[in-house]
């Protein structure tokens, strides 16, 4: 009898002790939200780029729209280019100067 008690009680100890001293399913755990966290800062990350994509997406809208009403003006106004020096030509490209007044 004492044998067959001594015998069950290191069968418990032993898997009780597997259970235990391994700590897989906490390691896996463990893993699992680190890189559940890690993931969730690249989604972060991808939705702030997605919206400065947007916000340049706009800004590249309005510089179009901005160079189209200029070149318009320089039509209607009939803008002498010719006598223009090529410095302020370029400026003129540049938006670094009025075309028109």
């Amino acid at each position: 009898m004492k044998i067959r008690i001594g015998l069950l009680m290191a069968a418990s100890l032993v898997s009780l002790s597997a259970c235990n001293s391994k700590g897989t399913d906490k390691l896996a755990a463990n893993v699992e939200k680190a890189a559940d966290n890690r993931a969730d800062g690249m989604e972060d990350q991808a939705d702030a780029l997605r919206n400065q994509a947007k916000m340049l997406d706009k800004q590249a809208e309005k510089t179009r729209d901005y160079a189209e009403d200029r070149a318009d003006a320089i039509k209607a106004a009939d803008v002498n280019a010719a006598a223009m020096s090529p410095d302020q030509r370029e400026a003129v490209i540049d938006n670094q100067a009025a075309a028109v007044r």
